[in-house]
Parts: structure tokens; C-alpha cells; sequence
């Protein structure tokens, strides 16, 4: 594990049984949900995991977390093989490891107090009691943007954006060195979300923390991400700097996905071109065999639809899987 490297992923696999029957209920197959999956998070780097719907971003920052248990590979954090542990054993890692949820209306338990949801991981992991307690539950919402006599509100009497910020609050409480970002503002009014990214990024500078940021708009993570990972039907596609992947996509579905993203020039928006896929995303329970890019790519060709290309570093951490970038291909 490389020094400056918080967590690390190696060859991550996430199958999900499909049984098939009324009464025997027999495996029928595995829903493919990450593929052998590879790539890891530096010290205060905020790594972008971008894709469509299902693709597997989500799937893959629980494995992270051990929220779900890996079929196969390894999750290193701190030098451990998380994946290896038991629950009992995983309880002293996971104050380090947090997590920042899609959704702030139903991530927040209704019945508790925003003070009760901040201080709830201080009360499991038993790390501050009395006035401490109520301290550190007062410097977490100022530090978040929200005022310390909200403390007695219930999630309710907040707004989505106020809300979201307790749940970040929450997350940071413990001081951890790794967040999974799950969507955390696309369930967001559009002008809140600027807000709250800013803010991710303030938290990042002032604690050093390291995200991973999950998201589909691409204009958002190339705002916070220093390192961008594209993903398809389980999957990493490709994998470069925040700068060279929006300037030098080498992908085939890196380069469509970027032509989708508006721009704000009209003159510029109006002369380009929209790569358009052909078909749709294949079913994870039965993907193709080779690239499983292959059968919507527009530069495929015959040995794409036999060959698994790996991720190749092709200098200056630009990572691409695509037979394209093999020195025997095509």
C-alpha cells in the first residue's frame, strides 16, 4: 500500500445470487454488480466515481464501508484487509470510515433531535460524555453552517440543504480520514447544491479528509474531484486526473459521456456534436462477453467481443481499459 494512499481497492467483486422458482427458490445466476474493480483513495484527495444509473458507484462505496460484504478481492484501509474482519473486529475502523447518504430526508431518524443524530456516534463508540459531549455536537454545526440552538429541532423544522448539512456534521463528528459520498446532493434544490459542495471542499482543506465522491453530473465532479474514475456495468473504464480526463477523454464511453455535458457558450454547444450509444445498458446477470463496452461502442471491433482488456497505465496515472490502448490491439 503506497504511503500516501488512505484506502485501497484490489480486484473487488459483488455478485448478488438470483434464484429462480415459486417454492425451491434455486440460484439461477449472479447479478454481476461490481467486476473486479481496482483503484485507491490518497490522504485528503477527493477520488470521483462517475457512471450511469447502475452501474455499480453505490454497490462499490459499500464494499468500501463493509456495509456489503465483498464476494471476492480486498479493501485495505490502514494497512487491513477490512474484507478479513468481522463485524467485532471491524467496529474500532469504523470510526475512521463514514459515510455521507443520498438522501437527507430519509437518512435522519425522524424521532431524534439534530443534536441526538450529530452525537449519536460520539454516544456508540464512546468518545465524549457530559459538557464534551454537548461541546463537540455545538462546534459541528457551526462548523457545518448551522447554528447551535437548532441543536432541539427535529429533522422536520429543516430544510433539505440544512438538512444534509447535519448529515455531514454527523459524518465528521468522529474525525474520520475516509468519507463515501454517495450523491450526496443530487436528491437537492440546484441552488443548494453549489453550496454544499463548497462546503465538502472547506471540510476537505480543514480536516484533511479523503472522499469518495459518487455522482452522475459530471460538471460537479469535475468542481471537487482531483481524480476522476468512469464506470460501466461494474466495471472501471477509465481513470485519470480531474484535468486530463475532461481535456484528453480516451475512452470510447468516457468521450460519449462528455459530449453530453451542456455547455455554457451557445456558439460552442451549438457547432459540437452529441455521441449518441446505440441500444441500452446491458443486463448485469448476463453482460458481454470481452469488452463489456463492445456492443455500444463505436470504435469496437472483432477482437472486442473475445478479448477483456485490463486497465493500462498509459503515463502520468491515465488508466484506460480498451483494447484501443493495447500495443497488440486492434
Amino acid at each position: 500500500m503506497a504511503d500516501n494512499n488512505v484506502i485501497e481497492v484490489r480486484n473487488l467483486k459483488k455478485y448478488f445470487p438470483v434464484s429462480s422458482g415459486v417454492f425451491l427458490r434455486r440460484k439461477s445466476g449472479d447479478i454481476k454488480a461490481v467486476d473486479d474493480v481496482s483503484f485507491a483513495v490518497g490522504q485528503g484527495e477527493t477520488l470521483g466515481l462517475v457512471g450511469e444509473s447502475g452501474c455499480g458507484k453505490t454497490t462499490v462505496g459499500k464494499c468500501m464501508l463493509q456495509l456489503y460484504r465483498a464476494t471476492a478481492g480486498e479493501v485495505v484501509f490502514e494497512g487491513q484487509d477490512l474484507c478479513t474482519l468481522s463485524d467485532e473486529e471491524l467496529r474500532p475502523f469504523r470510526r475512521r470510515l463514514q459515510v455521507i447518504f443520498q438522501d437527507p430526508y430519509d437518512s435522519l431518524n425522524p424521532r431524534f433531535t439534530a443534536g441526538d443524530i450529530i452525537g449519536e456516534p460520539l454516544r456508540i463508540h464512546g468518545t465524549a460524555s457530559g459538557q464534551g459531549y454537548r461541546q463537540r455536537i455545538a462546534e459541528m454545526m457551526e462548523t457545518v453552517g448551522l447554528a447551535p440552538y437548532m441543536a432541539e429541532r427535529y429533522p422536520h423544522e429543516f430544510s433539505g440543504g440544512q438538512r444534509q448539512r447535519l448529515g455531514i456534521a454527523r459524518a465528521l463528528v468522529l474525525q474520520p480520514s475516509f468519507i463515501v459520498c454517495d450523491e450526496p446532493i443530487s436528491a437537492l434544490d440546484v441552488s443548494i447544491q453549489a453550496q454544499i459542495v463548497n462546503l465538502l471542499v472547506d471540510l476537505q482543506e480543514q480536516f484533511g479528509v479523503a472522499y469518495l465522491f459518487i455522482a452522475h453530473d459530471l460538471s460537479v465532479v469535475r468542481h471537487i474531484s482531483d481524480r476522476v474514475a468512469v464506470m460501466y456495468l461494474g466495471k472501471i473504464m477509465e481513470v485519470a486526473s480531474r484535468d486530463d480526463l475532461y481535456k484528453t477523454p480516451l475512452h470510447p464511453y468516457t468521450v460519449a459521456l462528455l459530449s453530453a455535458v451542456p455547455i455554457p457558450d451557445p456558439a460552442v454547444e451549438a457547432a459540437r456534436s452529441v455521441i449518441t450509444l446505440k441500444g441500452e445498458v446491458p443486463s448485469p446477470i448476463n453482460p458481454p462477453s470481452g469488452c463489456v463496452f463492445h456492443p455500444r461502442c463505436h470504435s469496437a471491433f472483432d477482437a472486442c467481443q473475445e478479448a477483456v482488456p485490463l486497465l493500462r497505465d498509459l503515463g502520468e496515472g491515465h488508466e484506460v481499459a480498451c483494447l484501443l490502448y493495447e500495443p497488440c490491439w486492434p
